[in-house]
């Protein structure tokens, strides 16, 4: 039994038309007939319907139900939970497991979330197409060919093919909406702090946010109201008040929408199929009421250049503690201590992540500090106040979450460069901060997903998640 959303499964399980272990149950069948599309790298099966049945004597005994009871949920490898495996799909963690819940985790434990395991990602999240996983990709469900996106590639994959109803996934310059356009899903990516990052695994701590993963906006709000707000572990944490986000988007109207719509988001390298669908919904929102207006973002051409150089840096600095001595992986070909810390690193991670440590390395290095990682935080700063710009004169800004669709797996491997253009609009949000959700638009001529990204200012996460409901009705009518 499948249902389309939270809410219609919800209201099953109150009336107790069903019950958590028979939704539980159909779940971990799917997962279980679907293992060679290795979405997943631990399930929780055992766990998973022991909890369900928890949750249905609770109901049986009268007590209130949480606001996500028996909600079916995946988990990325880099968020802790407490007694599982946490890999981050990387050989030097392949033996570790969690000793505390992520702050996320806790507060959808305590809304009677049921988690159904821990799914595969790009090595400690840096990658694009979740081809640089240790445990091997992960296949879109859309076409086994081709790669779901990255790096919570198997968070949307999970979603996208019924193995989970609700993922949480990691973003840091567009690992939850890119592979969300790459899978036909919803990801939202909120404002930086709105969700402690206490339990995530650091790749790049100022950028890095937990993301929602659903198939529909409405289940990626609950979600996010459940695991927002401040948190005394995390001081990067906001204090701004939670919204009730299924108000805000009630409180959407595209009528009088004002949508900046930047001429760099549509290049002359766009891919056509995909310049059409995006296009195609742009229009049936100006249709609507909505009013399209021509923006221009000058230093987007900077985007990439400048997260690459912060992320990896704070990269660098945040791997440095996966050294063998402490937990994970330890080379047992050394003869002395410097030999274990350079064996370990060298054959714990994989080579994407030893790319990015020797690039951070180098932009912090003596003698290139001025020249390369200080210039990208100026450069920073000048996205933040276009940004803001921006989005002072419009409500959301609109684009494709992609230039193109899903690849081939294998095509981009050996092209970092580019594959790093995957993320070429994701990119500018991450670095400003700013809250952005990636919305199914449709499909191109061959069938492949696409998707819209939306951008609002800060704390504006209503607003997109109405939005981002709006496009997908319309695409139903």
């Amino acid at each position: 039994m499948q249902f389309s959303s939270y809410l219609s499964l919800r209201k099953k399980l109150l009336a107790r038309e069903i019950n958590c272990e028979t939704v539980v149950r159909g779940y971990i069948e799917r997962i279980q007939k679907n293992r060679d599309n290795n979405v997943y790298i631990t399930v929780f099966d055992k766990g998973a319907i022991e909890r369900a049945r928890v949750l249905d004597k609770k109901l049986e005994e009268g007590h209130v139900p949480g606001k996500l009871f028996g909600l079916p949920m995946a988990i990325k490898d880099n968020l802790s939970v407490k007694d599982a495996p946490l890999t981050c799909a990387s050989g030097i963690l392949s033996q570790y497991s969690a000793v505390y819940n992520a702050t996320a985790v806790e507060r959808l434990l305590a809304e009677d979330a049921i988690f159904l395991g821990k799914v595969n990602m790009d090595e400690f999240a840096m990658g694009s197409s979740n081809e640089n996983s240790s445990f091997g990709p992960v296949p879109n469900p859309y076409d086994q060919t081709r790669v779901p996106g990255g790096s919570s590639g198997g968070s949307a994959a999970a979603v996208a093919g019924d193995l989970a109803m609700v993922a949480l996934g990691s973003d840091t310059g567009g690992s939850v909406r890119q592979p969300a356009g790459f899978c036909n899903v919803v990801g939202l990516k909120p404002t930086y702090g709105r969700i402690s990052r206490y339990g995530l695994v650091a790749f790049g701590s100022s950028f890095d946010q937990i993301g929602v993963l659903s198939k529909n906006s409405d289940d990626a709000a609950l979600v996010l109201g459940v695991i927002a707000g401040k948190d005394e572990a995390d001081t990067t944490s906001s204090h701004h008040p939670v919204s009730d986000y299924a108000e805000e988007m009630d409180n959407v109207s595209v009528k009088g929408l004002k949508i900046g719509v930047p001429n760099e988001f549509f290049p002359k390298t766009l891919d056509k199929g995909v310049a059409s669908v995006v296009n195609a919904r742009l229009e049936e929102l100006r249709e609507a009421g909505a009013e399209l207006v021509q923006i221009t973002l000058p230093e987007s051409d900077y985007a990439i250049a400048a997260y690459y150089i912060l992320t990896t840096a704070e990269a660098s600095s945040n791997l440095a503690r996966f050294d063998g001595a402490r937990y994970g992986y330890r080379s047992k070909d050394a003869e002395d201590l410097a030999g274990m810390y350079v064996n370990s690193r060298t054959e714990g991670f994989g080579s994407e992540v030893k790319r990015r440590i020797m690039l951070g390395t180098y932009v912090l290095s003596a003698g290139y500090y001025d020249t390369y990682y200080k210039k990208a935080q100026q450069v920073r700063r000048v996205f933040l106040n276009r940004y803001k710009e921006a989005l002072s004169k419009v409500d959301v800004i609109a684009g494709p979450t992609s230039p193109f669709p899903p690849f081939g797996i294998g095509d981009k491997i050996d092209d970092p460069l580019e594959m790093y253009l995957a993320d070429v609009f994701t990119v500018p949000a991450s670095i400003a901060g700013m809250p952005a959700l990636s919305v199914p638009a449709g499909f191109d001529g061959s069938g492949l997903p696409v998707g819209l990204q939306l951008i609002g200012d800060f704390f504006t996460e209503g607003k997109l998640l109405g939005v981002a409901r709006e496009i997908q009705n319309a695409q139903k009518r």
